[in-house]
């Protein structure tokens, strides 16, 4: 039977190390998995409560809005009001989606058509890459990390490509790199996408996930910003609520409205207890975003303090859950699915081969901050008698 779309996906190269997991711990290893970025904090509990009671109401059962109940929107309005100083008109501007994986795809095919073109980040979030592929547009990718001008790098690739690319996806604090911004960094590409008609698109994942008193950006807070770009905001990292799927798309609302049309003929919304229960959340658990990083930079620190005492130096991280490590010297010439193997055989710590972001990636694993620093302060001991290289 042949299939559209499938055959053009590459081989998702992050199963081959979570296989290898598997089998060691059937023979019984202690496997310290750093891969997937799945949180493992508690979800605020207003948030379970809240869910439990209106899960008993029957009138919450029956199909909700795709576009998010207004209380929702008017919850993610506020907390742009009073976290970024932006205003949002929560009727015009924003909406719920089922997650920003869902939000960012379905966004792509009311952007995107066959010969169109996109932007995007290389290393990437891998959805960055594909979602433009699932629209039927071309995806160029677009070299992003230490060493890198995004920026720069977006504008010349713009000029000298054909056609001319109509979206620019970009993401800040990146995953997986961890690059940050600063707000004139957005404020000049907000200038220049207005200038050329070009769409930003902004995953801000990780907006409420920085370190070192550190407060990200949103692209909004640009002059400008809502002419030209929207903004994906999620809960799952802000608030770890990964399984919960809630996510908004706020800014520009000539692009919200047809996300809103298309997005009401494929769905009716997240399950409306889901819904209520993060309003609540948003309104009453307005700091816990304030716990969760906390949490995050603690783990981060007892990481790169561990692995610089080991002879493997990593830059410290401004934001993300996550670490972006060069392959040591002595173990570069294996490449990123190589090494990743044999973290996970001989020193039973699993991570993400860099190549599973992007061909830039080839020489980077990505540590996931997603256990406590007991078992962190383990997995760099187990490290430390495997790399036997390291010296």
């Amino acid at each position: 039977m042949e299939f559209r779309r499938i055959p053009g996906l590459p081989p998702y190269v992050f199963t081959i190390i979570d296989t290898l997991k598997v089998q060691a711990r059937r023979e019984g290893k202690d496997v310290i998995d750093l891969g997937f970025g799945n949180p493992d904090i508690p979800s605020p509990q207003v948030a379970v409560e809240k869910l439990s009671q209106a899960a008993h109401n029957p009138r919450n059962h029956r199909y909700s809005a795709s576009k998010g109940i207004p209380k929702l929107r008017l919850a993610i309005a506020d907390r742009y009001a009073t976290r970024f100083k932006v205003d949002l008109d929560p009727e015009r501007q924003v909406i719920a989606t089922i997650g920003a994986k869902e939000g960012f795809s379905h966004l792509m095919w009311v952007l995107l058509q066959p010969g169109d073109a996109a932007l995007v980040p290389s290393p990437s979030y891998p959805i960055h890459i594909w979602g433009p592929y699932f629209a039927g547009a071309d995806s160029r990718q677009v070299p992003i990390g230490q060493g890198q001008d995004y920026f720069s790098n977006v504008m010349e690739a713009w000029e000298y490509g054909w056609p001319k690319p109509r979206v620019v996806v970009l993401s800040f604090p990146h995953n997986p790199t961890t690059a940050t911004v600063e707000l004139e960094d957005l404020q000049r590409l907000v200038d220049w996408a207005r200038e050329r008609d070009v769409v930003l698109v902004h995953d801000f994942a990780y907006a409420d996930v920085a370190f070192d008193g550190w407060r990200p950006p949103s692209i909004l807070q640009c002059d400008g910003g809502t002419d030209c770009a929207v903004e994906l905001y999620s809960m799952t990292k802000s608030f770890s609520m990964a399984g919960w799927r809630m996510a908004f798309m706020l800014g520009n609302a000539e692009v919200v409205g047809a996300l809103s049309k298309l997005k009401s003929y494929l769905d009716y919304g997240t399950f409306q207890p889901v819904q209520i229960a993060a309003t609540v959340t948003m309104n009453e658990a307005c700091d816990y975003p304030d716990e969760v990083c906390a949490i995050y930079e603690s783990r981060r620190n007892a990481l790169c303090d561990g692995l610089e005492r080991i002879g493997w130096p990593v830059t410290r991280p401004r934001g993300t859950m996550f670490l972006w490590a060069p392959i040591p010297p002595a173990y570069r010439d294996m490449g990123s699915i190589d090494f990743a193997k044999l973290l996970v055989t001989q020193c039973q710590v699993a991570v993400s081969p860099g190549v599973g972001f992007g061909p830039e990636g080839d020489g980077f694993v990505r540590f996931a901050l997603i256990e406590n620093e007991h078992r962190i302060t383990q997995a760099v001991r187990q490290l430390r008698r495997g790399l036997t290289r390291l010296g």
